[in-house]
């Protein structure tokens, strides 16, 4: 029986492939838990247009996160934290602060979990900090973080 599968069944296939199964399997299993339809036409064609859409999709995000990427590189943030008298900052800058002042220098939303700080920063200084933009694009920016005395 050839199939149609609508999400990923792990070891079998991922969502969008059209593979041969047992019978048994594709009418028991599958198509009960809408895990796959059976590969008719219709279901062809529609299959046919969902890659279409997600590969226009998918180059709309990727033009975005390019201008996004060129707006980025070479940027420089500046955080201001409160510091001890040994220049140590009380607590550590998160990416969730680095997030928030990227996105009001750039007017873009930026996710938090997209901020990748190697090492939490925990003393004065500019540090270089990724930004996750995409699947193979990534972004460097500056962060200086400067101290007011507590």
């Amino acid at each position: 029986m050839r199939v149609v599968f609508l999400e990923n069944v792990p070891q079998v296939a991922n969502a969008g492939d059209i593979k041969e199964v047992a019978d048994g399997y594709g009418r028991n299993y599958l198509i009960p838990q809408r895990l796959a339809k059976a590969a008719t036409a219709a279901a062809l064609k529609e299959i046919a247009a969902q890659h279409k859409s997600m590969g226009e999709k998918a180059a709309k995000v990727e033009a975005d996160a390019a201008g996004l990427a060129k707006q980025l590189e070479g940027a420089s943030v500046t955080i201001t934290a409160k510091v001890g008298v040994q220049g140590r900052l009380y607590g550590s800058v998160t990416n969730q602060q680095v997030a928030a002042e990227l996105e009001k220098l750039t007017g873009k939303a930026i996710d938090r979990r997209r901020v990748l700080l190697h090492n939490p920063i925990r003393s004065l200084g500019a540090y270089p900090v990724e930004v996750h933009l995409s699947p193979n694009l990534n972004a460097t920016v500056t962060v200086n973080v400067t101290g007011i005395e507590a």
